[in-house]
């Protein structure tokens, strides 16, 4: 990260800019023409432009961006990730990272955490066939605070785990060939008695509710009645659960804002354009001090959650821990981006809210993602508690 740009930006090494560029003619030459060829809200591609893109995205070498190279992905570190996830996230699809699809969805990362034999039936498989897979770990009890609200249970019956409870905010798991379960099998309110496990959502004793959203993408609640886990699909040992998905939750957060800025800065760039041409009362909106002091806002706001999410990511990949850095960036690039699409729209006028642009669906999925990956309120008590409870800060 050394080295400025002719705005003043601080750039990117040439590997990582290559990468971007990479991303970015992807996306502008295919992935969005093939959106043009859906409705505004669909969240997913024609099969035919789905599977073709998939294997382009392959020969690209930005196939499941997120996975070990050494099973089949891209193997991209954690800033690689962050570069990919902003610039997959400029088209309409954005916030369906990676590119509506078309870049493969990573297995959970806890999965290669697994013995040999596992990371072959799981992982690597998945990213060699492109499966679809899922974590269910949230419950309507607390979906910010797993490790204590998680009611579910698994209890041991000789060669398998016998599971009932509910699970909430379930993704993808309509669609899924495997996932990954977080189960208590120690006391309650206890993170060391949480235990995770590969399972099958085809399988008898599952049943599916869907949660309506304000977005198309819709999650489930996800019952279980005495299904069965056989004990060979336990991820890591009894009580483990916790601490494998741990360093996958603060990860995670980063990728995540990433993407929300790229909404943000490609929703900018629509704002910008039309400022330079709209004209109202015989003057353009870019030479109204109101309209140019909302452009600029908007413009300091990404600079600073980049320059804030770039650095969790180059931290997280020195081997620090993250923890602070994810949650702080997570906030701010969420909570930023939320405005400047916000502003974008106002810029637009009425032209902003319609289907015609992508603007007012971004809006609604950046709404959502201030509460994904943890809510804003509970990464500010994470970060207090930091603040509080350690040495003053210089």
């Amino acid at each position: 990260m050394a080295g400025a740009d002719r705005t003043g930006n601080w750039e990117l090494p040439d590997e990582y800019r290559l990468l971007r560029e990479t991303v970015r003619r992807f996306m502008a030459s295919e992935v969005k023409p093939a959106e043009d060829r859906v409705a505004h809200d669909a969240n997913a591609l024609l099969p035919e432009d789905h599977e073709r893109l998939r294997r382009r995205a392959r020969e690209l070498g930005l196939w499941c961006v997120q996975s070990p190279a050494e099973h089949g992905g891209a193997g991209l570190n954690l800033l690689g990730q962050c570069v990919v996830a902003e610039e997959a996230a400029q088209c309409r699809m954005g916030l369906y990272f990676p590119a509506a699809g078309a870049l493969g969805q990573d297995p959970p990362k806890v999965a290669f955490r697994g013995t040999p034999a596992q990371i072959r039936k799981y992982g690597a498989a998945a990213i060699a066939s492109g499966a679809t897979t899922c974590v269910s770990i949230s419950e309507a009890s607390g979906g910010s605070d797993p490790a204590r609200a998680i009611t579910t249970r698994a209890e041991r019956r000789g060669d398998c785990y016998v599971v009932n409870g509910a699970k909430m905010w379930t993704s993808y798991i309509d669609q899924a060939e495997w996932g990954i379960l977080y189960a208590r099998t120690g006391a309650a309110g206890d993170r060391g008695g949480i235990t995770a496990f590969f399972f099958d959502p085809r399988r008898r004793g599952i049943s599916l509710t869907r949660i309506p959203l304000m977005r198309s993408h819709q999650p489930f609640e996800v019952r279980f009645d005495n299904y069965e886990i056989p004990v060979e699909d336990r991820l890591g040992d009894e009580g483990q659960g916790f601490a494998i998905a741990e360093e996958w939750l603060v990860h995670a957060r980063v990728p995540y804002a990433a993407a929300s800025i790229g909404v943000a800065q490609a929703s900018l760039a629509l704002a910008i354009d039309w400022a330079k041409q709209r004209k109202t009362f015989g003057a353009l909106l870019a030479d109204r001090q109101a309209i140019q002091w909302m452009l600029v806002d908007s413009e300091i706001e990404l600079r600073a959650a980049r320059l804030l999410v770039w650095q969790a990511a180059w931290k997280g990949d020195r081997g620090e821990d993250i923890k602070i850095d994810a949650s702080i960036a997570k906030v701010y690039a969420t909570e930023a981006a939320g405005r400047v699409v916000d502003r974008c729209m106002q810029i637009l006028g009425g032209m902003g809210m319609t289907h015609a642009l992508p603007l007012e669906r971004w809006y609604r999925e950046l709404r959502i993602r201030r509460v994904g990956e943890g809510p804003s309120e509970v990464q500010r008590m994470v970060i207090a508690r930091d603040m509080l409870g350690g040495e003053a800060r210089r």
